[in-house]
């Protein structure tokens, strides 16, 4: 992803946090607030918990795809934190993308008819 579409500082993630609408699946949990601009913008959280660097980037990027892949299906103007779950590192695709979908239909990030 392009830098100018990521959320890096810590200050944005508190905000995000602290103000935003929030959703759990056994995945991941997914958080989000507008951002007044014209387009979407990702941050991934991944606890140490899940394992060493080599997981956790594997969960980073697979949270990223399904980011990517689903953006022409989101409403745009948004900030979306994504923190990455157990079940996030090695269950199926298929599963982590529809946990991302029913994470953001019920945030109300969808756009279209599945509102």
């Amino acid at each position: 992803m392009k830098k100018t579409v990521t959320i890096k500082e810590n200050r944005t993630f508190r905000r995000i946090y602290n103000r935003g609408k929030s959703a759990v699946t056994p995945f991941l949990v997914l958080y989000c607030r507008p951002n007044g601009q014209d387009h979407n913008r990702l941050g991934v959280t991944v606890s140490t918990k899940l394992g060493g660097a080599v997981v956790r980037n594997r969960a980073r990027r697979r949270l990223r795809e399904v980011f990517r892949l689903a953006r022409p299906d989101l409403k745009q103007g948004y900030d979306v934190i994504l923190v990455a779950r157990g079940r996030s590192v090695n269950g199926p695709y298929q599963k982590l993308t529809a946990a991302f979908y029913k994470a953001c239909g019920q945030v109300g990030l969808l756009r279209g008819k599945n509102v």
